[in-house]
């Protein structure tokens, strides 16, 4: 029978031949949990009162609030401490970065199937893994079990072909997915991203995109694997991870990369999305670069080109959070801090910083952020009668320039 790569994963895991809309019970590869989920899920496993079934196959990170904003953070995380320690886990601790590209720096595989307490967690579809976010005690049941029931979601096959205009991104292109789809428009569902765009995109850049795809509801998001999954991997893609030609998609959407203009999201929802030159003058009082949409090295880069040599805007405060340690380390011996701060940007430590509104760059009622993080939700970053937009680094680096939001595609 004919299937979609979501569909083969999951009938090699369950190790029988199931179709989209069965359900299974599945053994889980890597499971992860973060300092914001993370305690819930090991309370709802110590209810269970049973041991842990695969420890080598557990991560927990810190990163959410790190470092420590308070007490009762810090006690938070001594519970993950202690808990790693007694069931031979593996944690990444204060200033290693964020979750995400911790899991793809070192563990996640094509093929594999991974759980996260975290929604963003489909990031790792950049590999050719399914992955997706799971509630805390769904992970409290996959720590003592190291299985899982999940309904084997249908498929949106979406194609992007073409070459990217000069100063549009990978997130431009899920900006415009969210947008077109809407916030559930893809409810359930696996997006497939394909085409000549997608594959010529580095595994860094594929990552932002399958980042998102919960942002227009989907279980995952996911691309096919090639030999640039292989190279940053450096494992082979099993022979039986693709899709079928005559696979059947509940969907299918085609976008010519050409007509992709840069985009903003306008608050307070993902899914409002228009080009960027909509909203340009828009006075901002802070740019956020970083997270785990677009906190990794080439994100950087390319926000680092556009800033060396120029001064942001003194009534803007610029704040930097690399992905990873690994980022932060490669951006200091290639220049890229330097550039930061004789722009006049603050470089903070890896972690997630204030996307999911904790700590470090919160904002004042009446403020505007221009954010690369992946939400900009009522009071998501601060106060509840501030406004984030969400928009690419090209954007982000030109509009802490001049003071506004600004179309880098200069149209």
């Amino acid at each position: 029978m004919s299937k979609t790569i979501v569909e083969k994963i999951f009938s090699h895991k369950s190790d029988r031949d199931v179709k989209a809309n069965d359900v299974v019970l599945v053994d889980v590869d890597l499971a992860m949990a973060q300092d914001g989920t993370a305690p819930l899920a090991i309370r709802a496993f110590e209810e269970m009162d049973m041991d842990v079934e695969n420890p080598d196959d557990i991560k927990l990170v810190i990163d959410h609030i790190s470092p420590s904003k308070s007490e009762g953070a810090s006690e938070l995380h001594i519970k993950m401490r202690e808990f790693a320690e007694e069931n031979n886990i593996e944690l990444y601790d204060v200033g290693e970065g964020v979750c995400h590209q911790l899991m793809l720096e070192n563990h996640a595989e094509p093929g594999e199937l991974i759980i996260g307490a975290d929604s963003h967690t489909c990031t790792y579809g950049a590999v050719g893994a399914f992955a997706t976010g799971v509630g805390s005690t769904d992970m409290g049941a996959a720590l003592a079990t190291g299985k899982l029931w999940f309904k084997v979601p249908e498929t949106i096959k979406i194609t992007v072909d073409g070459e990217l205009p000069q100063n549009v991104s990978p997130k431009d292109i899920i900006l415009q997915v969210a947008g077109d789809l809407g916030a559930d428009g893809a409810l359930y569902q696996a997006l497939e991203f394909r085409g000549s765009t997608i594959k010529n995109l580095s595994i860094p850049r594929r990552a932002t995109i399958t980042n998102m795809a919960i942002e227009a509801g989907a279980k995952t998001a996911i691309v096919e694997p090639d030999q640039k999954t292989e190279d940053y991997t450096n494992k082979k893609p099993p022979k039986w991870l693709y899709s079928n030609k005559n696979a059947n998609y509940i969907k299918e959407i085609s976008y010519k990369a050409e007509n992709i203009e840069p985009k903003i999201a306008k608050p307070h929802q993902v899914d409002n999305v228009v080009d960027v030159n909509k909203v340009a003058g828009t006075k901002i009082d802070q740019v956020v670069l970083g997270s785990c949409t677009n906190g990794r090295f080439e994100d950087l880069k390319r926000a680092a080109k556009i800033l060396e040599g120029n001064q942001i805007d003194n009534d803007v405060r610029f704040l930097i959070f690399p992905a990873s340690k690994n980022v932060y380390k490669r951006a200091v011996d290639e220049g890229l801090i330097d550039i930061f701060i004789d722009s006049g940007a603050t470089v903070c430590n890896p972690g997630c910083g204030p996307c999911p509104g904790t700590h470090m760059g919160l904002l004042a009622p009446g403020e505007r952020a221009l954010a690369t993080t992946n939400r900009n939700f009522k009071g998501r970053m601060g106060s509840t009668e501030a406004e984030v937009y969400l928009g690419s680094p090209e954007t982000a680096a030109y509009s802490g320039i001049k003071g506004e939001i600004f179309n880098p595609g200069g149209k």
